[in-house]
């Protein structure tokens, strides 16, 4: 069963940092492009990073450039999001995906997420 499974939320105080982890079972991360969502309450789903399938060239929201860092490990099927410097806006659920494409078809793939809250 392919399956992304985020974990490493939690409650943290402004200022501290977390590792998000993302697991991928059913399936190697071997060619898939990987990215983090963040979606809170009364907000727009936003992309926070994304990190390529070769190269691992990465990409960040405006929001969080400078204070969160992308990693990949396709030896362990994992990705990773380090987050330092939380700020109370960075509260949202946070979920990883996968994609892929072909020349015949489309692969994407979406954890259930894993919450982050920023406060005092």
């Amino acid at each position: 069963q392919v399956q992304l499974v985020e974990s490493g939320g939690g409650l943290v105080q402004p200022g501290g940092s977390l590792r998000l982890s993302c697991a991928a079972s059913g399936f190697s991360f071997t060619g898939y492009a990987v990215s983090w969502y963040r979606h809170a309450p009364g907000k727009e789903r936003e992309l926070v990073a994304a990190i390529t399938s070769v190269g691992g060239m990465t990409n960040y929201g405006d929001s969080v450039k400078g204070r969160f860092t992308i990693s990949r490990d396709n030896a362990k099927n994992a990705v990773y999001l380090q987050m330092k410097s939380l700020k109370p806006e960075d509260t949202a659920s946070y979920s990883c995906n996968a994609h892929r494409a072909t020349w015949v078809r489309t692969y994407d793939y979406w954890g259930q997420g894993t919450q982050v809250t920023v406060s005092s």
